[in-house]
């Protein structure tokens, strides 16, 4: 299988830099982005199953390497700095001087694993042993190349038109522009690094029916985790050897863990169950944030640094997220796929890892993956979907579907975190030292209804997604948090088959039908939210034609 496409995006900003803000000169500038993306992803998947009927085993393999990349050539950024005389300029301390950047992103990632299941008694009832073993191999390579526009001498714009910068007349050594260019790398590049994993992993599991009606699923997973990093900081690609940092292929993590899972489903009828799951399960940093790398967003102008950067609040030890999981789920089943359930969660976070505003960069707007302090989350779950000709056998082609998620989070702040906090405590605030978790929503809430009529071969459907207002950034030092509001994203479709078989279809999307913009605020107490981000999407139309082989 193979997957390639490509996304080109121009944006044109007013930047009104404030000089109340601290830290700032105070400037006003407009800015045009140019940049052009292209991803492709290839897929080689073999299985083989083989079946012993007369001794009960099953054994399954599989065999799956993917290679993908991720490519921006040339992401052009130009911005004018507005001069209080009305002349317009390049002004590398204000709006910044003309920038043309290269990223590029090559992985590998191949999996190979072998299950073994057997079927045999226990209990006088029927019972399934399994167990496997498995390998995973990534391997990514990342790199970024910064070029800047400097000029030689003064500078003269008649107006601020992007496209007119690098006319001939406007080329060193004509005068008065003189535009040249200077590498922004420095050699070794810091924005340049290859990281490696090796994963190997085994797993066993029973489950067996102690009593009637109650089945049992015990296991355990192990994983040898080993990741390994080449790369180095920006001190040491500047010249600073003594205090820099330089990995050449040393290992970053590496953890050898367990993961018990405890699964209980009691039948309470024929088409209702009870279930009681615990289970520990662990989240790890990505190759990006396990790095030294520095990835500016040109659209938003915000600096990702790598959790590998030691600063003055922060020692550069990123390591992985242990959760314990505690679940209790009631369902029930009807035909035609129609459900219902509620379910109970808890959940325990030991070093959950969250994007951090840096507090030594005043003047910057850089963010950090951290281990922040413990966290819990606990909360209620509520789904269903349901056919309508209950209500009349003409609706039978109707079908709605929801679920509503109801989350309570909440992180124990580290001592650095509490008392950055406290150091910019308002009058009448009391800062507390726990806080939201970053990234989870307080509800979720998806909701849909669908028409799908077999013989006609007409389908559609209309769905309907919001999240609460959710910690996005979680702010340090002078900075407050960052939130992202709500988004209510209503999406359309509509498809038909025809033909011999129904094998041909066409299909018409409309999504953000209701044009919402995607926006996130600085939060602090007292105070009204003001604005971090706004992004409009606008309303996307797609019309497709597929034929099924």
């Amino acid at each position: 299988m193979h997957l390639q496409n490509g996304k080109s995006q121009a944006g044109q900003f007013a930047i009104d830099n404030s000089p109340d803000a601290v830290g700032q000169s105070g400037y006003y500038a407009e800015s045009d982005v140019l940049e052009y993306t292209q991803r492709s992803l290839t897929n080689i998947f073999l299985n083989g199953t083989h079946v012993f009927e007369d001794r009960g085993w099953e054994i399954d393999w599989r065999l799956s390497p993917t290679f993908s990349s991720s490519d921006d050539p040339d992401i052009r950024k130009t911005a004018f700095t507005f001069r209080s005389d009305g002349d317009v300029m390049f002004n590398a301390g204000a709006g910044g001087n003309p920038s043309r950047s290269w990223r590029e992103l090559n992985e590998i990632n191949a999996t190979a694993k072998v299950d073994f299941t057997k079927d045999y008694a226990l209990f006088t009832n029927d019972a399934k042993l399994k167990f496997g073993f498995g390998h995973t191999y990534k391997k990514r390579d990342y790199e970024i190349l910064l070029y800047n526009i400097q000029f030689w001498g003064g500078q003269n714009w008649e107006e601020p038109d992007a496209s007119a910068v690098l006319d001939p007349e406007n080329i060193f050594p004509n005068r008065p522009n003189s535009i040249y260019y200077m590498s922004g790398n420095s050699d070794p590049n810091p924005n340049a690094y290859e990281s490696t994993v090796n994963n190997t992993a085994a797993y066993i599991s029973n489950e067996f029916e102690p009593f009637p009606n109650f089945k049992t699923i015990l296991g355990v997973r192990m994983e040898n985790y080993v990741q390994t990093h080449t790369g180095r900081d920006q001190k040491f690609a500047n010249g600073n050897t003594e205090t820099g940092n330089n990995l050449d292929n040393e290992e970053v993590l590496n953890s050898l863990d367990f993961f018990p899972s405890v699964n209980f489903i009691y039948s309470l009828s024929d088409d209702q169950n009870l279930r009681a799951s615990w289970s520990r399960t662990l989240a790890r940093p990505s190759f990006k944030e396990l790095s030294f790398a520095q990835i500016m967003d040109p659209i938003s102008d915000q600096t990702f640094n790598g959790g590998l950067f030691p600063y003055p609040d922060w020692d550069g030890n990123l390591t992985e997220t242990y959760i314990n999981n505690i679940d209790l789920r009631w369902e029930a089943f009807g035909n035609q796929g129609q459900n219902v359930s509620a379910s109970l969660f808890y959940k325990q976070f030991t070093d959950p890892i969250e994007l951090v505003r840096i507090a030594t960069q005043q003047t910057g707007n850089g963010y950090q993956p951290r281990n922040v302090g413990d966290g819990t989350l606990y909360g209620f779950e509520f789904e269903f979907s349901k056919n309508l000709d209950f209500l009349s056998p003409s609706l039978k082609y109707l079908n709605i579907n929801g679920n509503l998620t109801l989350v309570k989070s909440e992180i124990e702040m580290t001592d650095t975190e509490f008392e950055s906090r406290k150091a910019y405590e308002k009058t009448g605030e009391a800062i507390d030292d726990t806080r939201d978790m970053a990234g989870q929503s307080p509800y979720v809430i998806n909701a849909g209804i669908s028409y799908n009529n077999y013989d006609t071969g007409w389908a559609a459907g209309l769905f309907y997604n919001v999240k609460g207002e959710t910690l996005s950034i979680v702010g340090t030092s002078l900075f407050p948090d960052v939130y992202v509001a709500p988004f209510h994203s209503l999406n359309f479709s509509l498809n038909k088959k025809f033909g011999e078989e129904q094998r041909t279809k066409i299909d018409f999307k409309m999504s953000n039908v209701l044009g919402q913009s995607r926006e996130s605020y600085y939060h602090s107490y007292g105070a009204q939210d003001q604005v971090y981000s706004i992004f409009n999407p606008g309303r996307t139309f797609s019309l497709g034609l597929s034929y099924k082989f």
